[in-house]
């Protein structure tokens, strides 16, 4: 399974639900007396679903260092260390078991699914990103077909399908789920002036090629090795004028992520 920072989650998730939750329309939130996080990270999502129901809200995650972030963000958060194929929790322990952004990450993401329909009593839900659907504008001009060529390629590499999106569904029917219904949420990031710390790191770390290095095995598996170094050298190249417009407040970025909301009952 991948594993991600606390930087990276809070990054990623920022303003996520803020601004429309009638994607997690089928989950029944205000219905719900019991429910399980899986894979919850530092809770972001966690904290979604408690806001929205009055139930017991339980977040469990593999990585205990996210564990103590989640609770020492909100303490009202209850959160118990396992692993998504091998839930802590007794047969139907929760009324609705959900994930946000975990399938995509694991080998082996019908395991998991059985595993949700073991502790669930009624309902399984995923929230999961279809990165091969991500699109990007930017006032950069390379910058978006660069983008494209790069999750193309890390897509290609990675050991697990990033790009799920609507074929979760199959997997629900691999798991014995009758599949509810699916609900799409588009999860939009904006990087514009007034510009903060992290808008000018990530525009240093793409001058410097340090992004792209980080996911080198993955982009290499990919690419083929001339290949890897053209598009590395024209990544650092457009990280560069990325600078250069942030210096003059100049700089826009937009990007759209969507998300597939697959809901099932046991």
């Amino acid at each position: 399974m991948r594993r991600f920072s606390e930087s990276y989650l809070r990054r990623t998730r920022d303003g996520m639900w803020d601004d429309s939750r009638a994607a997690l329309g089928d989950l029944d939130l205000g219905g719900r007396t019991r429910i399980l996080d899986v894979g919850c990270g530092t809770g972001e999502f966690t904290r979604v679903l408690a806001e929205a129901s009055e139930a017991r809200v339980v977040g469990v995650d593999a990585d205990t260092d996210l564990l103590s972030v989640a609770s020492d963000r909100d303490s009202d958060i209850e959160t118990v260390a396992g692993d998504a194929t091998r839930l802590p929790f007794a047969a139907g322990s929760f009324d609705l078991v959900v994930c946000q952004a975990l399938l995509v990450n694991l080998p082996d993401p019908t395991a998991a699914l059985s595993e949700f329909a073991r502790v669930s009593s009624d309902l399984v839900a995923t929230v999961e990103p279809d990165n091969a659907a991500v699109g990007v504008d930017s006032t950069v001009e390379s910058e978006a077909a660069l983008d494209r060529r790069v999750r193309d390629a890390f897509r290609d590499g990675v050991a697990t399908d990033v790009a799920l999106g609507d074929r979760v569904r199959g997997l629900f029917d691999d798991a014995g789920l009758s599949v509810v219904g699916t609900r799409r949420y588009h999860h939009r990031k904006l990087t514009e002036p007034p510009y903060d710390d992290h808008d000018v790191r990530s525009a240093a770390k793409k001058a410097t090629g340090e992004g792209l290095d980080r996911h080198e095995a993955d982009l290499r598996r990919g690419l083929d090795d001339d290949s890897y170094e053209s598009v590395r050298r024209e990544w650092r190249e457009m990280g560069r004028e990325v600078v250069q417009q942030i210096r003059d407040g100049e700089y826009r970025r937009a990007e759209v992520v969507p998300f597939d909301v697959t809901t099932g009952r046991v």
